[in-house]
């Protein structure tokens, strides 16, 4: 089993099970477990003929970094979706699209966030470009308690040319910069949509945000100058709902 990835915490695990069980190659729990999340897990395995072992609290802390709360899933390798698969999803869709563009966003907890939030938020799929993002591992899961199975993460070569194919399809692009003149809340976010978030400090790359259609910002209050990008993903794809909502 040496080219499975691990996939460990209790949501990201039964999020496989539900979602992907031929994924599922094996399920591994701390011996002792048996309070009733980790029984829902049990049987889900058992119904989808999954093996089930037990190893001690401290060989499992010695196999894995991070807390794994005593569940590892021994899983395939994940795909990340190509572009051609974007397409696909967006002929699809029966109902004006929400997509999150994350621009150069390196920490797999901030990833693992958005992606958790993204799918609260009702987003269609997450793009990412090949180069200078995190990657969906292990850890990117745990922090997304089960929505990098359900969120599609497509992952692109040229990310300025792949939001330029984008608004040729009717999306408007709405990137965030703390320098932009429009707030937030003035921005129409109702209709086909991507919402591009750039990486903590640097912000948005040059050529992204080029093909933005409009920049805006995050009305800040306090003394400090900037969110954690999760956070601020979170505030701006709220917004882009509440407006939704209220369409309808």
């Amino acid at each position: 089993m040496s080219n499975l990835e691990n996939v460990y915490g209790v949501h990201a695990v039964e999020s496989l099970l539900r979602h992907h069980p031929k994924r599922v190659k094996a399920l591994v729990l701390a011996e002792g477990r048996s309070e009733p999340r980790v029984q829902v897990l049990r049987e889900l395995a058992e119904e989808a003929r999954i093996p089930v072992s037990t190893l001690s609290r401290r060989e499992m802390d010695e196999q894995l970094d991070g807390v794994h709360q005593g569940v590892l899933a021994k899983v395939s390798p994940s795909q990340v979706w190509g572009e051609a698969m974007l397409d696909e999803l967006l002929d699809r869709l029966a109902e004006p699209p929400l997509l999150l563009v994350l621009d150069g966003v390196t920490d797999p907890h901030n990833l693992g966030a958005c992606l958790r939030t993204a799918d609260a938020a009702g987003v269609h799929a997450v793009i990412i470009p090949k180069d200078k993002s995190a990657s969906l591992n292990a850890t990117v899961r745990k922090v997304a308690c089960g929505a990098a199975e359900v969120v599609p993460l497509v992952a692109v070569t040229n990310l300025a040319r792949a939001l330029e194919k984008l608004r040729q399809k009717g999306l408007w692009v709405v990137g965030t910069a703390g320098d932009a003149e429009q707030s937030l809340y003035q921005q129409d976010m109702k209709g086909p949509l991507i919402v591009v978030m750039g990486a903590e400090g640097a912000g948005m790359r040059r050529l992204t945000r080029e093909h933005c259609d409009f920049l805006v910002h995050l009305p800040m209050q306090g003394s400090v100058s900037s969110l954690n990008v999760s956070v601020a993903t979170g505030v701006c794809l709220f917004e882009a709902q509440r407006q939704r909502l209220l369409k309808g």
